[in-house]
């Protein structure tokens, strides 16, 4: 995660403490896809969820505490409660409740769809900290986009309904070729409804999303889109309206960021690069991990396509810590391991590259940067960087 409200204004955000601690003991922040059904069926859902979709090897309730209990083992500080739309998963508060009582902090990405009022009260007791709500942009498009009639107004109710039962709530939005002219009506509706985080996630090939090419953004395209986020959230940090914004998926988006300020003599640079550099870039396999709703393990919750092992056969601190698993060693020593164009980039030690594969294989002609990154050969040149 990319905090431009950090980086770029200076504003103090939420997880600090997670994003630029060094303390090395903290274990990965996990995305439990506790199920694969949802209610809308999205054009661009990175696990192709959809309405009626059930799966036999879904991990039963007993399954899915003993992985919380896993997870604590293995220092794990946040769990991302994620799907499919999890809270069509029956069992969900009592999943929850059981992490209130391990003290394990929960967050839950939501369409919001079905959240009521009691939802959300009965959420704030099981001490659920964060809830964030997947919003397309203006009303008609959200619909059309999510192929659900009304389910924007039904996302705002459950947003409203969050907020007044004292629950931190935020905006998620993919960036898509589709959606792009969307993102500042994203930010006028955080606005307009009090809404004071917002996380843009660079698209990702998997699930449904895999085939959509068409949704690709160039890399011109891809920094426009970067100058509104960085423009608007510059303006809403400067009127009081808004307390984070995070760009997600993307490590090119720290550079470009960082070249922007020193063209701009921005005074947050050295801050802001300092900060990049304890981040340290490119987490995924290493502080980020995702189990899905079968139990499978993977580098993040956009790898749908290797495994690393299953909760079911091995715990997840045993998986996470297999020492001749080739995938993890490959994302947790990059400097080794990255592309020629990335090992040359002046900005390497705080990007490391978006390293992932769409196969299903791990040979090493099957890495690619995914999503792509934008950045051009001046620009990770060894040219004049401000220190």
């Amino acid at each position: 995660m990319i905090n431009i409200s950090k980086l770029y204004c200076g504003l103090a955000g939420q997880s600090d403490y997670l994003r630029y601690s060094a303390n090395n003991s903290v274990g990965p922040v996990i995305a439990f896809n506790c199920t694969s059904r949802c209610n809308l069926y999205c054009l661009h859902c990175y696990s192709s969820s959809q309405p009626n979709q059930y799966n036999d090897d879904e991990l039963t309730t007993d399954q899915a505490k003993e992985l919380l209990a896993q997870l604590v083992e293995a220092n794990c500080p946040v769990v991302l409660f994620s799907g499919g739309e999890p809270l069509l998963r029956g069992d969900l508060l009592e999943l929850l409740a059981e992490a209130k009582r391990l003290k394990l902090r929960t967050v839950i990405s939501s369409n919001g769809t079905l959240i009521d009022s009691v939802t959300a009260k009965q959420l704030t007791e099981v001490g659920v900290s964060y809830v964030g709500v997947s919003i397309d942009g203006q009303e008609t498009f959200h619909d059309k986009f999510r192929r659900s009639p009304g389910c924007f107004k039904a996302a705002m109710i459950g947003i409203k309904n969050c907020k007044k039962a004292g629950i931190k709530t935020g905006l998620r939005f993919t960036i898509t070729k589709a959606n792009a002219e969307q993102i500042p009506a994203v930010f006028d509706i955080a606005a307009s409804s009090d809404i004071r985080r917002i996380c843009f996630y660079h698209l990702i090939r998997a699930g449904r999303a895999e085939k959509l090419d068409s949704f690709i953004l160039t890399p011109e395209k891809t920094r426009q889109v970067l100058d509104v986020i960085i423009e608007r959230t510059h303006n809403f940090v400067t009127k009081d309206l808004i307390d984070e914004v995070l760009t997600v998926d993307n490590h090119a988006d720290g550079p470009y960021l960082l070249t922007k300020m020193i063209n701009e003599n921005n005074s947050e640079y050295k801050m802001a690069r300092k900060l990049l550099l304890a981040n340290g870039g490119n987490k995924v396999g290493e502080k980020i991990g995702c189990v899905s709703w079968d139990g499978n393990v993977y580098p993040d919750q956009f790898w749908r396509n290797y495994s690393l092992g299953n909760i079911k056969d091995k715990t997840f601190k045993q998986i996470w810590e297999n020492p001749d698993e080739q995938v993890l060693n490959k994302l947790r020593n990059k400097s080794q391991f990255a592309d020629k164009r990335c090992l040359r980039c002046k900005w390497f030690d705080l990007c490391k590259g978006n390293y992932r594969f769409l196969t299903g294989k791990a040979d090493d002609k099957y890495w690619l940067n995914e999503p792509a990154c934008y950045l051009t050969d001046e620009e990770i040149s060894e040219l004049k960087c401000l220190k």
